[in-house]
């Protein structure tokens, strides 16, 4: 698919030869572009994203009249249609934001609903321009067709879908070939010469669930293949969690890298071949010098990163594993910690700690060796090379799958990877990238371990990804609890007592004054008391994923900020954090709808850093000594300083995920390394709103919190 055709001509023309080459048959009907407000009458907002938008170009309409060769509909007969009809309106948008930022997902999400609620009768496909400092990128959205239903609270829209930030100079291969599919077969018993096969095939390409399947049957093959490959040390037990572990962290890394604080020269073959002196397939070089440095010594580490330093034969490094290892490795060691580690941020994330643990003092136990990450001569770990950057091979992998006489395929996991495209932001009901998004990594670990584990083996071969709590029921589950821990909160009494002659509302805890009579009658406020069947319906409005405005007053909202800050959540069988990350999905979800500008729960959160550090204050007044008084507001206004910092200086989200997650949400399992997922998938949840600013510290990336100590 030629996308440099963007640069070489006005965006309208490239956008009608695009899809020409999609064999999508569309007329343009203009040339020229469209006011935003022009088209979207009714859902144009002043704010952002719609500010965003530059220019609008309707296209066409698709529908079967097209696949006939009938002329193209102008867009007054489309906004004049009142009833469901079978075509896909198509519009152009470019979009400038400022600062050589890109837009968000949800950004182009909003935008896409607009247009779609704008032709509630027909399905919009919406093509975007836009650009950072380096690249100019396309984008495609395209809304879930539902049948439209017109009510007093608005229109509901279906999931968007979006196959974003498509480099038009340098495709990612994943894009290039979720493109090159979407050219629609026209002869065949496949061909498709009408709207309804259109949608549906279209559909089909766009399906993340099948991109998950497919992505997982490649790595399953290629973690069964290399699990009679690799040697890891004695003390790991076999090869097959050290194998898992291995495919985690670097899925992990694979995502930090979309967001561009891993350079994409670490996984890169000729890159590698002219970094290290060897990279024989059979050797272990890259997973032992620059994986094991990456996962242990940079990823781990948070001072200054350096290469260990010998005396004569001897290290004083002995089972420290925050410095880098393998030193004659490479080619020019004095220069590949500044050229490809050091701009790496730090993370604070268990799953890359090493695993080797050595003796202890006055004990007869030996040294534990799991990672193997010695430099020693005698180190056993073999992990080749191949593994990574091998082509593909033909494998027997009937006896590991239960089958027979079936051809099974593998690569290099770097390739598979490379292969697809990645987002680091979770996918939603609401939105969804086509793209593998961080669940994967809970889908992953939590296959292969029941591919693992004796009990699970034989079913989880077979069924190929099925160990895992679907989105849907994860969704159910956060629905019914956020739901009835919110109905509870405000259905709380709030009991007041009316002097009669006076006007004001004495609460409990107001001072009797003595000597007088009062004569007192309470009072009933809680709106909701009686009304409990309507005050759930207006709950499952707010918790939808609708466009609908929810129906509380201000007083309620606030009542409501605060109990989503005050509620504590445990799952106490976690795992790799399906329902952790589900529940701070919608819980951020609430908050956007209830404060947009996030104005209360900034109030909420300072409120939280006051109240513990007030009676501190106090006593600081009642201290003689002046440097114990100002050293107790100094700590507080530093507190404060941060929180503004956290809400000023990243997306709106950030602050809206950093405090629930470190106030909120808890989970344990017996499984250290599903724990450690689900953490890194909070982190991860986090860096999506974090900017990058290459002249802070940790390039202004915030560390994990130390969840470990959460109370």
């Amino acid at each position: 698919m030629k996308l440099s055709i963007f640069n070489e001509l006005e965006f309208l023309p490239a956008l009608s030869t695009l899809f020409k080459e999609l064999q999508v048959p569309i007329n343009a009907v203009t040339d020229s572009s469209i006011d935003a407000r022009d088209i979207l009458t009714n859902t144009y907002r002043d704010h952002e994203p719609f500010d965003l938008i530059d220019e609008v170009y309707f296209l066409g309409m698709v529908d079967d009249g097209a696949f006939r060769g009938k002329g193209a509909i102008a867009l007054e007969s489309v906004q004049k249609i009142e009833q469901d009809y079978e075509g896909i309106v198509i519009f152009g948008v470019t979009l400038d934001r400022p600062n050589g930022l890109l837009p968000t997902r949800s950004h182009l999400a909003e935008i896409s609903r607009a247009f779609n609620r704008e032709f509630c009768y027909t399905p919009v496909v919406v093509v975007f321009k836009y650009a950072d400092a380096d690249s100019e990128y396309l984008a495609f959205a395209n809304t879930e067709r539902s049948k439209y239903k017109r009510n007093q609270e608005g229109e509901k829209a279906g999931k968007v879908t979006l196959l974003r930030d498509i480099n038009i100079q340098n495709p990612h291969s994943g894009h290039a070939k979720i493109l090159a599919d979407l050219k629609i077969p026209t002869a065949g018993k496949d061909r498709v010469d009408s709207f309804d096969k259109l949608y549906k095939y279209w559909q089909k390409v766009l399906d993340v669930s099948l991109l998950n399947k497919q992505f997982y049957q490649e790595v399953s093959a290629w973690y069964f293949h290399a699990c009679k490959q690799v040697v890891f040390p004695k003390d790991a037990q076999g090869n097959q969690e050290s194998l898992i572990r291995l495919i985690t962290r670097l899925m992990f890394v694979w995502f930090l890298k979309e967001k561009g604080l891993v350079p994409d020269a670490l996984f890169d073959h000729e890159d590698m071949r002219s970094l290290l002196k060897s990279l024989e397939p059979q050797e272990s070089t890259y997973y032992k010098a620059i994986l094991q440095n990456l996962f242990f010594a940079t990823l781990n580490t948070e001072k200054d990163r350096a290469f260990i330093k010998r005396s004569g034969s001897q290290s004083h490094h002995y089972m420290v594993h925050n410095v880098f290892r393998y030193e004659s490795y490479f080619q020019e060691p004095d220069q590949v910690i500044d050229r490809y580690f050091a701009g790496i941020p730090f993370l604070n994330g268990g799953l890359f700690e090493c695993l080797d643990i050595p003796p202890q003092k006055n004990k007869a136990e030996p040294e534990i060796r799991i990672d193997g990450f010695s430099d020693n001569p005698k180190n056993s770990l073999s992990v080749p090379n191949e593994l990574f950057f091998g082509d593909f091979q033909d494998v027997d992998l009937n006896a590991d799958f239960g089958t027979s006489r079936k051809k099974y395929q593998v690569r290099g996991l770097v390739e598979i990877f490379k292969s697809y495209k990645f987002t680091i932001a979770e996918n939603t009901p609401f939105e969804e990238d086509v793209a593998l998004d961080p669940e994967l990594l809970g889908q992953v670990f939590e296959n292969l371990l029941a591919a693992y584990n004796p009990e699970t083996q034989t079913t989880a071969r077979k069924q190929t990804g099925s160990f895992y709590t679907p989105r849907e029921i994860v969704n159910y589950m956060v629905d019914e609890s956020l739901i009835a821990y919110l109905k509870s909160q405000l259905l709380k009494e709030n009991v007041a007592f009316l002097e009669v002659g006076k006007k004001q509302i004495d609460f409990f805890g107001n001072e009797y004054k003595a000597g007088q009579l009062t004569i007192q009658e309470q009072l009933n406020l809680n709106p909701f008391k009686g009304k409990e069947a309507e005050l759930e319906q207006n709950l499952r409005r707010l918790l939808s994923y609708t466009d609908e405005l929810h129906k509380f007053t201000d007083a309620e909202v606030e009542r409501l900020i605060q109990a989503l800050d005050n509620c504590k959540i445990l799952d106490p069988a976690c795992g790799s954090g399906a329902f952790p990350m589900g529940i701070l999905q919608k819980m951020v979800h609430i908050l956007s709808k209830l404060d947009r500008h996030n104005e209360r729960w900034k109030h909420q959160q300072k409120e939280r850093e006051i109240l513990p550090v007030l009676e501190d204050l106090r006593q600081a007044q009642k201290i003689s000594y002046e440097q114990a008084r100002e050293a107790a507001v100094r700590q507080l206004e530093e507190r404060l300083g941060q929180i503004e910092d956290d809400f000023a200086n990243n997306e709106k989200d950030y602050p809206r995920k950093l405090f629930l997650i470190e106030n909120c949400i808890y989970g344990v399992d017996i499984q250290p390394i599903a724990l450690q997922i689900a953490k890194l998938r909070c982190f991860i949840s986090l860096i999506v709103e974090q900017k990058v600013d290459n002249s802070q510290p940790n390039r202004g990336i915030l560390p994990l919190p130390n969840l470990e100590t959460k109370e």
